[in-house]
């Protein structure tokens, strides 16, 4: 092909042509608008509208019904796997805690060393080392003198009162407590100090003799006065 030639363009599509209607079957002509959706629609007046009002009814109230199911389902779906979520969580908080309450001993005996000022060297700082690890864990001790006590976290081994105190006063501990997310691990082991209560004065009329003498305790002559028996002289 030489340079002045121009390319050609062969169709082989075949179109169907009426020649009646002078258009493609199936196509509008020109001109015309397309058929409306409103001739389509069956009838709404009469007894077939009512059937049809009816049935849209029953269906509107059907699909409110199944929504309504739908949505109820899902809301206990999202109930049951917070629920399941809060239980694993649970027991996977309450077996670190058992993990860890096995260790406590060992923490107490290096709280004993560390008070009589044994906790030197290598063994220090394995100490150390043993505590920073499980307060990483979460676990975290609690007790000190001057705390209010509490049954629900403190276990009182001893008991006294004093007058330094105008409540319920933690005034010695003797192993500390501990708690893991929120969980008792231990209650702390104390010792409780209670104000002192002021006792009762005791009642005059049972300390005092007799009117007419003293009693031998308060230095008085004891009173040997009989009482008169009936029909003795006076």
């Amino acid at each position: 092909m030489t340079e002045h030639e121009q390319p050609v363009v062969r169709d082989k599509r075949r179109v169907r042509f009426d020649p009646v209607a002078g258009a493609v079957p199936g196509t509008p002509a020109a001109g015309s608008s397309p058929p409306s959706t409103e001739s389509q629609m069956p009838p709404t007046d009469g007894k077939e509208g009512e059937e049809l009002r009816a049935e849209n009814a029953r269906l509107q109230a059907l699909v409110a019904e199944r929504t309504s199911d739908l949505q109820r389902l899902q809301a206990e779906y999202a109930n049951y796997r917070k629920r399941v979520e809060r239980d694993r969580a649970l027991v996977r908080d309450r077996a670190v805690a058992d993990a860890l309450s096995a260790l406590l001993p060992v923490l107490d005996d290096i709280g004993r060393a560390r008070a009589h000022g044994e906790l030197e060297g290598g063994f220090k700082q394995v100490a150390e080392a043993l505590e920073a690890a499980v307060a990483k864990l979460g676990l975290v001790a609690f007790g000190d003198v001057g705390d209010p006590f509490d049954p629900t976290r403190h276990e009182a081994l001893m008991h006294s009162y004093s007058d330094e105190v105008s409540q319920p006063t933690v005034v010695e501990v003797f192993a500390p407590g501990y708690t893991y997310a929120g969980l008792l691990v231990r209650p702390a082991r104390v010792a409780v100090a209670e104000p002192t209560v002021a006792l009762p004065e005791a009642p005059q009329g049972g300390s005092e003799s007799p009117a007419t003498g003293g009693s031998p305790a308060s230095g008085g002559e004891p009173n040997t006065q009989q009482p008169l028996s009936e029909g003795q002289e006076t």
